[in-house]
This record gives C-alpha cells, sequence and structure tokens, in this order.
C-alpha cells in the first residue's frame, strides 16, 4: 500500500511538523542523558570528544530505533511513524540513509533550513531527507 494521499487522507499529515519537533526535542534529551551515562563509564575521558560521543550516540540511538520501529523513542511517545514510498516500515538500510541524510542537512546548516522550510511547505510534510529518499513521516495508523 503506497503512502497515503494528502488530499484523500489528510489525517495521516495533521499536526505532523508539530509532533516531529517535539518527538526531536524527547530524543536530543534521551541521547544527552545516554551521552552522560557514557562519559561516566569513560570516567570521564569522553569529555575530549565529547561533541564526537554525542554524534555517534544519535547515529545509533536514531538507526536503531528507525529500523526496529520506523520512528524513534520521541517519534512513538508523539504518535508519528516513518514510512516508505511503498508504504512500508523501514529497514535497516532505508533507516541508515535516513539517519546519514539528518546528520549531514545538520551539518550543513543551510540544508538544514531548506529541509525545514519542505516540511512547512510541502503536501506530505517532508524534509528534504525524506524527499529524496521518497519517505514521510505520519500519524500512526491503528493497528
Amino acid at each position: 500500500m503506497p503512502l497515503p494521499h494528502p488530499e484523500t487522507q489528510p489525517e495521516f499529515f495533521e499536526d505532523v511538523v508539530s509532533k516531529r519537533l517535539m518527538a526531536w526535542i524527547v530524543d536530543v534529551v534521551l541521547i544527552s542523558a545516554m551521552t552522560a551515562v557514557l562519559t561516566v563509564f569513560s570516567l570521564f575521558t569522553a569529555l575530549f570528544v565529547l561533541p564526537l560521543v554525542f554524534a555517534l550516540v544519535g547515529f545509533i540511538y536514531r538507526w536503531i530505533g528507525l529500523t526496529r520501529h520506523s520512528a524513534t523513542v520521541g517519534m512513538r511517545l508523539m504518535s508519528v511513524e516513518f514510512r516508505k514510498a511503498d508504504g512500508e516500515d523501514f529497514d535497516s538500510s532505508t533507516a541508515f540513509l535516513h539517519t546519514a541524510g539528518y546528520y549531514a542537512s545538520v551539518a550543513v546548516f543551510p540544508a538544514q533550513l531548506v529541509s525545514i522550510v519542505m516540511m512547512l511547505m510541502s503536501e506530505r510534510r517532508q524534509g528534504l531527507t525524506d524527499t529524496v529518499l521518497g519517505t514521510a513521516l505520519l500519524n500512526m495508523r491503528t493497528r
């Protein structure tokens, strides 16, 4: 089953951008907590490369969450999930590519701005990485 169409099934896209922001905040808090725990376990040597540790923890966190549930913990709390163009859940490679795309857009600030504008303006509320991969964040379907 392909992705829902925003004109015939708008309920899948309602409030997705605000839910995405709230999910991102929850995820950043969780990633920060995991990074703090790892820093303590490293006897604080991780402080010397803290941005790298934070980025690595975040990448793994997002990749695993998207692979297992097509959503991170924050997304699940906000009742949204990613779907591929064919409507299926993310597999490991799609989750990896989506996470890599997210990190690439964060690293290149203008790309992040373009992505945000795209989320606000596009029919399916897709960011830059979503558009490239043909994925979309949707309100969860009732199962």
